[in-house]
């Protein structure tokens, strides 16, 4: 038995299922870990959630930024764009079904056993561990409600980009979806960036990158994340394994074999 981490597939369905076949990857047997964004950007978003709702028990998903917009759009609250490739998603028959059960998916996820946090984009160095599961749970528990398309109305905003213990609700839950699902920088005291999308390579100081700035885990766990295909290959913390290589934008897809490290790549089709 084996576990893979992926991120990112953004609708590229014939990459992904390419490069499970190069891993050997196994339905029976094996466990397959992603970590947020399913869909938008590439072209083949609904085979891709049909795909993964049909071998739900061999997986395990947290939410990226991409797909609560697709609840957005399928809720009526955002209007789809040209970009996202929604179209037959839209009005496909399952639809309901499959938004359904994205809506009871994770925004984080933990495995004990081999010490591992999977997240979209981030944690906040100003959470423990207790505050971090708390702040998750909220939000889970916010988008399984009958409420979701209000929750999901009032929770994008880009303001609320501080931590604090006396935050209401509401600005909790948008702080804690901005770092989930949104974060790449920060600044030095832990305040987030949501506008640098830029390689590290290119940004100054007092930007930093959210893994740079010590958290409470980093003796503990492993962080598994994605959304960042501007990382390429910038250098990272050993404790970090950052999975997007930008397959919808002409780069690469990364499958990760957990017990030897080992990387699997294909590139973008077209």
């Amino acid at each position: 038995m084996s576990t893979y981490f992926i991120s990112d597939i953004h609708g590229c369905y014939r990459e992904f299922k390419i490069l499970l076949k190069k891993s050997n990857f196994n339905i029976k047997t094996d466990y397959l870990w992603i970590a947020g964004d399913l869909v938008s950007r590439g072209p083949n978003s609904l085979q891709v959630i049909r795909y993964l709702y049909s071998i739900q028990d061999r997986i395990n998903i947290v939410l990226g930024n991409h797909d609560l917009n697709l609840i957005a759009v399928y809720s009526g609250i955002k209007a789809n764009k040209k970009e996202n490739y929604f179209e037959d998603f839209l009005s496909a028959k399952d639809s309901d079904q499959l938004i359904n059960w994205l809506r009871s998916q994770s925004i984080l996820k933990i495995h004990e056993t081999q010490k591992i946090i999977m997240v979209h984009a981030g944690i906040s160095s100003k959470w423990n561990l207790e505050t971090m599961k708390a702040c998750a749970l909220e939000i889970e528990k916010s988008l399984l409600s009958n409420d979701y398309a209000l929750f999901l109305k009032s929770v994008f905003n880009n303001k609320i980009n501080y931590w604090s213990s006396n935050l209401s609700k509401i600005d909790r839950l948008r702080y804690s979806m901005n770092v989930f699902t949104r974060m790449r920088y920060c600044y030095p005291n832990g305040k987030l960036n949501l506008i640098c999308k830029k390689s590290p390579s290119v940004v100054k100081y007092p930007l930093l990158p959210w893994f740079l700035i010590s958290n409470q885990f980093q003796e503990k766990y492993s962080i598994i994340f994605g959304h960042w295909s501007s990382l390429k290959d910038t250098p990272v913390p050993s404790i970090f394994f950052p999975l997007d290589k930008g397959c919808c934008w002409g780069g690469k897809l990364l499958l990760l074999r957990w017990e030897d490290k080992k990387c699997f790549y294909q590139s973008y089709l077209g």
